[in-house]
């Protein structure tokens, strides 16, 4: 336990693990600053110290993620030419689906003052959904001018439907709910077979 008054490095983080923690053992019900603190293995009152409260701290905790996965999808130029496009896409799409967790974003949903304070931010350009989008749309474009996508593919609808269908999973997530990474491998699969991309078993044969 951290003694008060003795400063932190990364605290935000070490208290967004925490919450993801406990949310994962003990469900949303259980998510409360003192558990949190608890987990974290901080004072009590570290988390209002730096935020305003917890509708605030869960909103960010999901800001947080988010941003963390649209700068893995700004990384995608990068896999040009690499892997399969089935397999770099698969990656984006399930690094999304755990930016928070089916649990965490529908905990944001469920309390108005984490929502309304979440969608702002999208609003005003936070990391989100629509930035994601953009960074597959420009790699598929850079995969169908290399050849590795069919000429006439719709980037951009491939790009919506992937995040689409991810948005779709992550705010329906519930305990008895098909496995929603299976669901995203199986659209990937189905996406990457019509725009004419290689599979990672078509690869695996080669």
């Amino acid at each position: 336990m951290s003694p008060r008054g003795v400063a932190m490095p990364d605290i935000r983080e070490r208290l967004f693990a925490a919450a993801e923690r406990v949310l994962a053992r003990e469900g949303p019900g259980a998510l409360t600053s003192r558990a949190i603190t608890g987990e974290a293995g901080c004072a009590k009152g570290v988390l209002h110290a730096h935020f305003a409260g917890l509708d605030e701290f869960v909103a960010d905790l999901v800001l947080d993620r988010f941003a963390h996965t649209a700068r893995q999808a700004e990384a995608l130029p990068g896999r040009v030419g690499e892997g399969t496009v089935a397999g770099n896409l698969r990656d984006v799409a399930l690094a999304l689906l755990d930016s928070g967790g089916p649990t965490i974003a529908g905990l944001a949903m469920t309390r108005p003052a984490a929502s309304l304070r979440l969608r702002r931010a999208l609003e005003a350009g936070a990391p989100g959904f629509a930035s994601v989008q953009e960074s597959i749309t420009g790699y598929l474009d850079a995969e169908q001018r290399m050849g590795r996508l069919a000429t006439g593919t719709d980037t951009a609808a491939v790009a919506l439907a992937v995040v689409g269908t991810t948005h779709h999973l992550l705010m329906t997530g519930w305990s008895g709910a098909p496995d929603p990474r299976e669901q995203v491998r199986r659209l990937i699969a189905l996406l990457a077979g019509a725009a004419g991309a290689a599979s990672d078993d078509a690869a695996a044969g080669e």
